[in-house]
């Protein structure tokens, strides 16, 4: 772990500040979430949220925040909100942006899906191309917005932003001419956009960035059309690349062991382990292992260890050595997933499409250690904070709480 991500796991100890929690790994440190629920069971609050979103749930200093997009006419309204995580009532919702027509998307995508991030008195929302914003955590209150980063997404937009060292990182792989940017999260103005370096024919992408220090230097890892692209977080150089056939890429990718493993295609999913370090073209220097079978064209890999868990989207479960790629075992869960796997009471935690939640223990040897459902659609990923667990569909949040 980075001294800069260490910092941030201190800081924020029992909060859930963005998309996969502290650290963007999907670890949750809470103990006391329950192993069992249901619509009646170790529900401490359900609170109905309008319109429709996918973002992730942050949760800081005794707050839930979330977006939606509500329908308003042939429109929409863009919107945040914040919920009193004791009790679940809204304590503000704030429009951040009307739309006067929808944007088309995927049947599987919201207009809301990028999780909100939080840190100190600010909150960081963003809607893809439609824009993103600051807003006060006290009241909502708009602070900047910056609508630069206009782009053509197909199928909508998906991604979250990551923040690092001030700078908000956005991966903006449109229908054409995609580009990584950074935005100075104190002023909201754009630091640097950097074109892709690789042209494809396909060239939307819909990926969360990771950042880590390598050799001293803060660097952005993302995945998209045709290659993964490693920059500068400074200014945003391209530093190097790898590159591999592929587009409409999801996952956030994942560090361990001086490796960062993606995955590098959607209809086609393949998960690649690349050696950290090096510049330019790094395809065949640096590749470090290849595996396609079970692997996720959405939901994020999970590391626990040296090993790596991970859900394909038709529901198979695998764990690997994440040093070799060797397979210790694979699993049918069955089902449809687009949630990112979560580690929580030293448990992993999977959530279907429809709400189906099963425990698996950490482990080379495959266990389930209970089922639980919700009623609904469940793409988003659940959140760990203050001994519970907060989880969204289509409708609600739920606070599932002994």
């Amino acid at each position: 772990m980075s001294p800069a991500l260490f910092l941030v796991a201190a800081l924020l100890a029992g909060d859930w500040p963005q998309f996969r929690g502290p650290n963007s790994d999907g670890h949750s440190a809470e103990q006391a979430t329950p192993l069992e629920w249901s619509e009646t069971k170790h529900v401490a609050w359900k609170t109905p949220i309008a319109g429709l979103g996918w973002s992730s749930p942050a949760i800081v200093a005794g707050r839930v925040y979330l977006t939606t997009a509500v329908p308003v006419g042939e429109g929409l309204s863009l919107r945040a909100l914040a919920l009193d995580a004791a009790t679940g009532k809204v304590l503000w919702d704030r429009e951040v942006r009307a739309v006067e027509k929808t944007p088309s998307i995927h049947s599987k995508n919201s207009h809301a899906s990028p999780t909100p991030i939080v840190q100190g008195e600010a909150v960081f929302v963003h809607f893809g191309a439609l824009g993103m914003a600051r807003l006060a955590t006290a009241d909502g209150a708009i602070q900047w917005k910056n609508t630069e980063l206009d782009y053509p997404p197909l199928h909508g937009s998906g991604g979250s932003p990551v923040l690092h060292d001030g700078k908000l990182v956005i991966v903006c792989d449109g229908s054409r001419n995609p580009f990584v940017a950074a935005i100075d999260a104190q002023t909201g103005k754009t630091l640097w956009k950097r074109p892709r370096s690789v042209e494809v024919r396909i060239s939307h992408s819909f990926v969360t960035p990771a950042v880590t220090v390598v050799d001293g230097q803060a660097q952005v890892f993302a995945p998209g059309p045709g290659h993964l692209g490693i920059y500068a977080l400074d200014d945003g150089l391209e530093i190097a690349r790898v590159r591999a056939p592929g587009w409409s890429v999801v996952p956030q990718p994942v560090f361990a062991h001086g490796l960062v493993i993606y995955n590098r295609d959607y209809d086609h999913p393949e998960l690649m382990a690349v050696k950290l370090g090096g510049t330019g073209d790094i395809t065949e220097s640096h590749v470090a292992w290849r595996l396609e079978r079970g692997a996720p064209s959405t939901p994020s890999p999970l590391l626990v260890g040296d090993e790596l868990y991970f859900v394909s989207d038709d529901g198979i479960a695998s764990c690997i050595d994440v040093k070799t790629g060797t397979s210790y075992w694979m699993k049918r869960l069955g089902g449809n997933y687009s949630a990112s796997p979560v580690l929580a009471n030293g448990r992993i935690l999977t959530l279907s499409e429809t709400g189906q939640a099963t425990w698996l223990a950490v482990g080379k040897e495959f266990a389930t250690l209970g089922t639980n459902e919700l009623p609904g659609r469940a793409f988003a990923t659940p959140a760990f904070a203050q001994g519970a667990m907060y989880l969204r569909t289509d409708t609600a949040v739920y606070k599932i709480a002994e």
